[in-house]
């Protein structure tokens, strides 16, 4: 980590999910992470060992699809795919933990033992107090370049054809977007930032904030076990 006057960035691996993973955010968000507490994991290995994954399916012309709560709504090799949500990226990183923990998966750090938090509805501004002062990154939600969130397809969850969601109705905000927060400034938060290739990247905080609270504040953390 470094301080250059009120300047904090934290020094993590960087991957760019553009020509792999397109819609691979927060998968490549979560590795950069990993990677980045030692944690030996490919974008690869994670999508395809830990991430929970459903497509969609259409019935008599009606779209049913899963809740991006629980699943990755379709793939992350697909670019027609949508994402997830702080919850599925919560329980992709705790089942790595427990292979760490087991000795399934490597790590530089013999003595390493973490858990994921989903912060959700924390602000950005606690978020630096909580993890990033302490270099420790944080996955966070917003949207790609900063753009304004659009009002995306809507589908039918599928425990609604079980008759267990009467109102399951989603619609996906679009322009939805992952990245890992590395650091700030008096006036901006700084991501490595997946997409096209953008690096570590600043964005001015009230867009952000902004953007954050239109992919309701979703984060997830990490924080070592007790």
């Amino acid at each position: 980590m470094k301080k250059i006057g009120k300047k904090v960035i934290i020094q993590a691996p960087y991957i760019d999910q553009s020509v792999r993973y397109p819609t691979g955010c927060e998968s490549v968000s979560a590795v950069m992470l990993l990677q980045y507490l030692g944690i030996d994991i490919t974008v690869d290995g994670f999508i395809e060992t830990y991430l929970e994954k459903r497509d969609f399916e259409e019935r008599d012309g009606v779209l049913f699809g899963p809740d991006p709560r629980k699943y990755f709504c379709g793939s992350p090799y697909d670019e027609d795919a949508f994402g997830c949500y702080a919850p599925v990226i919560v329980n992709a990183l705790e089942k790595v933990f427990l292979d760490v923990d087991s000795g399934k998966c490597s790590t530089k750090h013999e003595t390493a033992a973490y858990r994921a938090v989903d912060e959700t509805g924390t602000p950005l501004e606690e978020l630096l107090i909580k993890y990033i002062d302490h270099g420790m990154p944080v996955i966070c939600w917003a949207c790609i370049d900063m753009r304004e969130p659009v009002t995306g397809p809507q589908w039918h969850f599928f425990e609604t054809a079980a008759g267990r969601t009467p109102d399951g109705i989603f619609t996906w905000i679009s322009n939805e977007h992952c990245m890992l927060l590395v650091g700030y400034d008096e006036e901006n938060y700084y991501f490595n930032d997946p997409h096209n290739g953008n690096g570590l990247t600043g964005y001015p905080r009230e867009i952000t904030e902004k953007r954050h609270r239109a992919q309701y504040m979703q984060a997830v953390g990490v924080i070592k076990a007790i």
